[in-house]
C-alpha cells in the first residue's frame, strides 16, 4: 500500500511553524512513524492563530496530524540531553533549530555514527529568516497585486513554508536510501532562501530578470504570459477564465459568441491570436473587454455549463466555508475527532492510489501525550526513571482535557 511505504521508518522531530512540521506530516501520512518533542507547557507555535473558539491551536493540531508528542523542558540541561539522545534514537531527525546549538548534527553524531539530521533554515549562514521576509528578498510581493500598487503586496500563503517542507520530506527519503547504499549518516541542510529561488529559477524568473524584459511587472489578476484573468457574471458572482492552448482558446472564443470580434482584432494588429498565447497577453487591454461583455450577459448558473461544454478551464471565486463543502475539494476530507474536542474536516494524503483504500488521517496528538512510551521504547528508560523525570519536571505526560 502506497500510505503504508515507509512504515519502517521512525523518524524524531524538533521543529516548530510550519515548514518543519509539514515535513512530518507528509512522513506520517506516508507510513513514517513520527515523534515531535516540544517545550514542556508548548513551544513557540503550540499557541498560534487560528484559533478554536476554547483557545486550542487549530494550527499545531493540523500540523501535526498522526504524530506522537513529547515533552520536555528544554530549559534545563538535563532536558536539553534527553532531547539531544531522543534525536538520535531512530536515527532520522528533523529540526529547525539553530546549526550551532544544542542540537547541533556535531553534537548528535557521537551519538549516533549513522544519523541523518535534516536542517531546515532561513538563510544559508544560518541567519534567521521567515517565509515573508525570504519573499520580499526574492521580489515576489513586488510583483504581486494590482497593476497601479505602489508598495509590495504581500500575500496569505507561506508558500515558501509549504514548498520546503515538501522538499524537505522529499530529502530525508533520499538521504536514507543514500545511506542504504553507503552506510553513512550526514547532514542535509536546506534554506528557505535556497528553496525559494531555486522555485524562481526553476520557472525562468531569472533569465527573465538578467537577460530577458527585466523585472517582471505587476499584472494584476491576469495570467502571465496568456489568457486569463477574472471576469463578473451577470449576477455579481467572480469566475477565474483562463485558455492556454489553442484548442483551449477557439472553442472558448467561439462558446461565447466572440469569433467575429476577435477575426477583426487578429486582423486589425496583425496577430494570430489561436497560434501563440503571447499576443493574448501582449493585448489583454483589448481583448479582456470583449470578454467582460460576453460574460457580464450571462448569471453564472448559465455561464458554468456554457464553458463545460467548451472544455474551458475555469474556476468561481469561493471562501474557504463553500471550499470545503465543495464536492471537489471536499473528496479529500474527512470527519476527524481532534485534541482540541473538535470534530470538523480534515484532510487526508494527497496522493491517490487508484485501488487502493484511502484512509483517514490520524489526529495530532495531544502535548506530552506519548512522553512515558518514547522515553521507554526509545531511550530504555525504566518506568521508575521514568517517574523520576516527571518528578523533577524535566518531562511531561498530557494535561486533562475538561469535556465538553
Amino acid at each position: 500500500m502506497l500510505h503504508d511505504a515507509l512504515h519502517d521508518l521512525a523518524v524524531v522531530e524538533g521543529v516548530s511553524f510550519v515548514a518543519g512540521p509539514t515535513c512530518g506530516v507528509y512522513l506520517a501520512q506516508m507510513g513514517a512513524e513520527v515523534i515531535r518533542f516540544d517545550q514542556v507547557g508548548g513551544g513557540p507555535d503550540y499557541r498560534r492563530w487560528p484559533l478554536s473558539p476554547e483557545g486550542d491551536s487549530f494550527y499545531w493540531e493540523s500540523l501535526n496530524k498522526g504524530k506522537k508528542s513529547v515533552a520536555l523542558d528544554l530549559g534545563r540541561p538535563e532536558g536539553r540531553e534527553l532531547a539531544q539522545r531522543l534525536a538520535a534514537s531512530t536515527g532520522l531527525f528533523v529540526t529547525n533549530y539553530p546549526v550551532d546549538g544544542f542540537l547541533s548534527y556535531q553534537r548528535l553524531k557521537p551519538l549516533r555514527e549513522d544519523l541523518i539530521a535534516l536542517r531546515i533554515m532561513g538563510w544559508a549562514d544560518g541567519k534567521p529568516a521567515v517565509d515573508y521576509t525570504v519573499n520580499a528578498a526574492v521580489g515576489v510581493p513586488l510583483m504581486t497585486g494590482p497593476e497601479d500598487a505602489k508598495g509590495p503586496v504581500n500575500h496569505m500563503l507561506a508558500a515558501w513554508d509549504l514548498l520546503t517542507g515538501a522538499y524537505a520530506a522529499f530529502s530525508l527519503v533520499t538521504a536514507e536510501r543514500a545511506r542504504r547504499a553507503d552506510g553513512l549518516g550526514r547532514e542535509v541542510r536546506i534554506p528557505l532562501a535556497d528553496v525559494a529561488m531555486a522555485s524562481m529559477g526553476h520557472l525562468g524568473f531569472i533569465p527573465e530578470a538578467l537577460i530577458g524584459t527585466g523585472d517582471r511587472p505587476r499584472v494584476g489578476n491576469n495570467l502571465y504570459g496568456a489568457f486569463g484573468r477574472d471576469f463578473a457574471t451577470k449576477d455579481g458572482e467572480r469566475i477565474m477564465l483562463i485558455a492556454i492552448t489553442p484548442r483551449q482558446w477557439t472553442n472558448l472564443v467561439g462558446a461565447l459568441g466572440l469569433s467575429e470580434q476577435i477575426k477583426a482584432l487578429e486582423q486589425e494588429v496583425g496577430v494570430d491570436f489561436t497560434a501563440d498565447e503571447g499576443p493574448r497577453f501582449t493585448w489583454r487591454a483589448r481583448i479582456n473587454p470583449l470578454f467582460e461583455a460576453a460574460i457580464a450577459m450571462r448569471t453564472m448558473a448559465e455561464l458554468t455549463p456554457l464553458l463545460d461544454g467548451a472544455g474551458a478551464t475555469h474556476g468561481a471565486y469561493q471562501p474557504m466555508s463553500a471550499a470545503a463543502r465543495d464536492p471537489r475539494l471536499a473528496d479529500n476530507l474527512f470527519a476527524v475527532d481532534h485534541s482540541s474536542g473538535h470534530r470538523y474536516p480534515t484532510p487526508g494524503a494527497a496522493a491517490r492510489a487508484p485501488g487502493e483504500d484511502r484512509r483517514p488521517p490520524a489526529p495530532a496528538p495531544r502535548l506530552g501525550q506519548h512522553t512515558d512510551e518514547v522515553l521507554s521504547e526509545r531511550l530504555g528508560l525504566s518506568p521508575g526513571e521514568i517517574a523520576r523525570l516527571h518528578d523533577r519536571g524535566l518531562v511531561a505526560g498530557p494535561a486533562v482535557k475538561t469535556p465538553r
